[in-house]
């Protein structure tokens, strides 16, 4: 979260209450130093040193044991403070149209190992969902990692409280599969330790952004993104994911850019979902989808060829204004303070930046009256980050329930 106008806790005064701010701060990197933890969380700079070395104790973070100064810095030394690098860990997992992969992800968002699984996704999600947690498994035995959950994102929207897929158009699963009880009765099966979660990709990787990457320090910030099939989106408002009233919320893929245009998954004809991603750009360019590598990286390798081929120039541009112009309605409708862009859609805005911003400013009330930053995502595998968020949650929220005091 991205800072002190996000959160809605109470300022802790001392003691255990201000453990999981201090935590949320070195975990997002606003808090460098002891002296820079003590100004934000309003204490003494006794009591942040006794929080410190707590989070110390539970091995979560490390204070350097001599003060220093940051280059061409005044005023007295501090303690830096990081993450703990054998620390424990998040099992995340990410399922996608071409298979899955699985990650350990530490503290600060960082990805400690990674086992990618390229399985054809079947109809029935408990298969997977195995594979899933098979691997990770045994990236926790290959490391001796200690686990505090897991996390999963789904390519669909999840609807709360019960956590079912409720629309997995582009895996082969059905609607209001129980993908949340089937994934969390598998971790504890396999016996990795904590509490499993399950979320919508695309919010989850907002959320990452928003806490580690190009979405820090925004208010209000939509991340609209395509990676393999499909088009989802999502809504950081004040730091926390706006999910609507039961998780539905933010289902950009099915606003409607060509009238004209493919049928789409949901009965509607020329959605972004179908008019925006990398079937529509394979399409476009007159080339066959094959099966050798993703349909992300097909993409990525066709754009470095755009200078040099008209079809893939025309296709390139054809998506760059279709994208465009579905990110002008939801300007006009959500008023945001930054676009993200993540997939296929960073790959179009880093191919002519200027064409994608002009079709969002042409074509919206607030993009004329004021620009609104679009930039690419920047984290590699955003959505297992967000997945991994979700498990270190009940961390920060309270690191001596979730962990238990240890021994300094």
């Amino acid at each position: 979260m991205n800072g002190k106008a996000t959160t809605t806790r109470p300022r802790p005064d001392r003691g255990r209450s201000a453990l999981g701010p201090a935590l949320e701060l070195v975990h997002t990197g606003r808090a460098p130093t002891r002296a820079v933890l003590t100004a934000e969380l309003g204490v003494t700079r006794a009591t942040a040193g006794a929080v410190a070395a707590e989070l110390e104790a539970l091995g979560l973070i490390r204070v350097d044991s001599r003060p220093g100064a940051a280059a061409g810095s005044q005023g007295r030394p501090s303690h830096r403070l990081t993450i703990d690098d054998n620390g424990p860990v998040a099992l995340a997992a990410q399922i996608h149209a071409d298979g899955f992969r699985a990650a350990l992800v530490g503290l600060g968002g960082r990805i400690v190992a990674t086992a990618p699984g390229c399985v054809t996704v079947s109809a029935d999600p408990a298969q997977v969902l195995q594979a899933v947690v098979e691997a990770g498994a045994a990236l926790l035995r290959e490391t001796g990692r200690r686990c505090v959950g897991a996390g999963l994102a789904v390519p669909s929207a999840v609807a709360e409280p019960d956590g079912t897929a409720l629309n997995p158009l582009h895996v082969a699963w059905p609607a209001g599969a129980p993908v949340r009880d089937i994934f969390a009765e598998l971790v504890g099966a396999a016996g990795i330790a904590g509490p499993a979660f399950t979320g919508n990709d695309v919010n989850l990787a907002a959320l990452a952004e928003h806490r580690h990457g190009a979405g820090r320090g925004a208010q209000h910030l939509l991340c609209v993104a395509t990676g393999h099939r499909g088009v989802g989106g999502a809504l950081v408002l004040d730091g926390r994911l706006h999910t609507g009233s039961s998780g539905l919320a933010l289902e950009v893929g099915h606003l409607t850019v060509n009238p004209e245009g493919r049928p789409c998954h949901c009965g509607s004809r020329g959605c972004l979902d179908v008019e925006a991603d990398p079937l529509a750009f394979l399409t476009a360019a007159g080339r066959e989808p094959g099966p050798e590598v993703s349909l992300l990286q097909q993409c990525r390798d066709l754009l470095r060829t755009a200078a040099d081929d008209p079809g893939v120039r025309a296709a390139t541009e054809q998506l760059i204004d279709r994208l465009g112009l579905g990110l002008a309605g939801l300007v006009n409708i959500l008023n945001p303070d930054r676009i993200i862009l993540g997939g296929l859609h960073r790959e179009l805005l880093a191919a002519d930046p200027e064409r994608l911003r002009a079709v969002v400013a042409d074509r919206s009330l607030w993009g004329r009256s004021g620009s609104v930053p679009i930039l690419g995502c920047t984290l590699d595998h955003n959505s297992l980050v967000g997945a991994a968020e979700l498990a270190w949650q009940p961390v920060l929220d309270d690191p001596l329930a979730a962990l238990g005091r240890q021994a300094a």
